[in-house]
């Protein structure tokens, strides 16, 4: 059936009192990023990111914030959800390029484990993963130090669609 591309955005308020967690990866920092789950921008975008691939709408529509299943959830669990509806649809993850936005923390100490992390939950090589950092030069929310964001686009293989199973 081809390649397909899917694009996700993510963006969260940084606030006192909640842990900074990065493509699955703890980040020391004195702040975290509100949300309803754990706020990771980075997951967030590539389960985005993933549905997009597949026709399969949007986090709002599959992890609703008023769903308290989600409330807290480790985001890993999203695109394990969203890992699940690529595969039901017949897709296969090729590769995935994120591009983190932050003017605070320092994100290349740690670029390496959120690409191996990302590429464990995608299930492909690190290789085919690749996690950019970059800053907003002090424009707006993000370039002020009150919000992280990230943007992910995600490649996927479909060939065939499995069987819903009974």
């Amino acid at each position: 059936m081809g390649t397909r591309v899917g694009f996700g955005f993510d963006v969260h308020r940084l606030v006192v009192g909640r842990r900074l967690v990065l493509g699955g990866v703890p980040i020391p920092f004195p702040k975290g990023l509100l949300g309803h789950s754990d706020a990771d921008v980075v997951l967030h975008a590539v389960a985005s990111a993933l549905l997009g691939a597949v026709g399969a709408g949007d986090l709002g529509t599959h992890f609703p914030d008023r769903d308290l299943r989600w409330k807290g959830a480790d985001s890993r669990r999203l695109v394990a959800a969203s890992m699940r509806l690529v595969a039901q649809r017949g897709g296969r993850v090729e590769n995935a390029d994120v591009t983190v936005l932050a003017e605070r923390p320092r994100l290349e100490p740690h670029k390496l484990r959120m690409r191996a992390e990302v590429a464990r939950l995608l299930g492909v090589p690190a290789a085919r993963v690749n996690v950019k950092a970059s800053t907003y030069e002090g424009l707006g929310p993000v370039g002020r130090g009150q919000a992280l964001a990230a943007y992910a686009v995600v490649a996927v293989t479909v060939t065939a669609r499995r069987r819903a199973r009974s």
